[in-house]
């Protein structure tokens, strides 16, 4: 399963109620379930800054990870950027894999 870090930021003119938040989250974790049934949820954040919102997650595929992007987009009060992301781990033994000569 790959790696995906999604950034999102909330308009500020779509939820001017805090309870809407939670309804928000409440029916997109439903439709994520129901949609992408291997979505593996690892962390979500809060942050200040140019976005609200870091999420962690585990997708068996692009695609996959491409439908958590547009079900939380589709309600019409965000933006998300998503990237695939790799654990420091796997990284160094991708790196001990490549054969470079400096001389």
């Amino acid at each position: 399963m790959g790696i995906y870090v999604m950034l999102t930021k909330i308009s500020p003119y779509a939820v001017k109620n805090l309870e809407k938040l939670k309804e928000i989250e409440q029916h997109a974790e439903r439709l994520i379930e129901e949609n992408c049934p291997g979505v593996k949820w690892l962390m979500n954040l809060v942050t200040f800054g140019p976005y609200d919102y870091l999420d962690v997650f585990e997708a068996t595929s692009d695609e996959e990870a491409a439908k958590v992007a547009m079900i939380i987009r589709s309600f019409g009060h965000a933006t998300t950027e998503t990237w695939p992301a790799i654990e420091w781990k796997d990284f160094k033994s991708i790196i001990e894999k490549i054969k470079v000569d400096y001389s």
